[in-house]
């Protein structure tokens, strides 16, 4: 109980000497002008929020701006906050896949502050954490997933960083708007690997392709010779197509074709 009385009466005390120290500013501004007006008057611009602080006590409505706004001399002080976002390129980081397979990924991360007082009065830098705590969730988030669901999935990926990121930095008053993953480069060696698998791959299917044509063709071919050999006159057109073609190319060979019907007799007349 005297703790508790103790407390109270020192923040009564430092209460009253707060309230003197602000009239005493106040005096002197009044005393002092209008000189004291270029001491006291303060811009920021629309993208701009001031968080003004007295005798070392955030003042009342957070944050002041856009616009100009005043400060007491000797017992306040403010800080400029951007409210603009803000993009961060996470340097290139080596990462250890599920399947232990070392990258190197980068990414991009675009945020804002979004609460001005809580990013000045809860975390020393926002920025900056915010920074490596993009780095640490890419390699964490990387390293539970298989190469080739780093290569599918980015965007499934850049989300889920998204997400985490935002969960932790609300408390630091900072909105992450958006987060890319950049580029995912692989060592040399699996480069080669993929490439050479890729290339066998692409020669399977076109061997494949090729034997599918080629049962297509056969099948063609021998539904059509079933068809002319049930007509002699199919056959006679065809074999006079044929010279046609024959006789079409520029060569210096003769041909004098035999009609069919001759040559058949004398197939006939061998067989008896």
């Amino acid at each position: 109980m005297r703790n508790i009385g103790a407390q109270k009466n020192e923040g009564s005390d430092s209460r009253i000497f707060d309230l003197i120290l602000t009239g005493l500013s106040s005096i002197l501004v009044l005393v002092t002008l209008p000189f004291s007006l270029f001491v006291c008057m303060k811009v920021v611009q629309e993208y701009e929020r001031a968080v003004v602080f007295r005798l070392g006590r955030l003042v009342k409505g957070g944050s002041k701006g856009p616009g100009i706004f005043f400060i007491l001399p000797c017992i306040e002080n403010y800080t400029k906050v951007d409210l603009r976002t803000i993009t961060f390129d996470i340097p290139p980081q080596e990462v250890l896949t599920k399947d232990s397979v070392t990258i190197s990924v980068d990414a991009v991360v675009y945020y804002r502050v979004q609460n001005a007082p809580v990013s000045i009065a809860k975390v020393e830098n926002a920025h900056q954490s915010t920074r490596l705590l993009a780095q640490t969730t890419l390699r964490n988030i990387l390293g539970t997933r298989d190469l080739h669901q780093i290569l599918a999935e980015r965007e499934h990926i850049s989300n889920s960083m998204q997400t985490v990121l935002d969960e932790c930095t609300d408390a630091w008053g900072i909105k992450v708007e958006r987060v890319e993953v950049k580029d995912v480069r692989l060592p040399h060696q699996l480069q080669r690997a993929m490439a050479a698998e890729a290339e066998a791959a692409r020669e399977a299917r076109a061997k494949v392709i090729a034997a599918e044509g080629e049962h297509k063709s056969s099948q063609a071919l021998k539904e059509a010779a079933d068809i002319i050999s049930q007509s002699p006159a199919a056959i006679q057109l065809r074999y006079l197509s044929t010279l046609n073609s024959i006789a079409a190319e520029k060569n210096s060979t003769i041909i004098f074709p035999l009609p069919i019907d001759f040559l058949s007799e004398l197939v006939h007349a061998k067989d008896n």
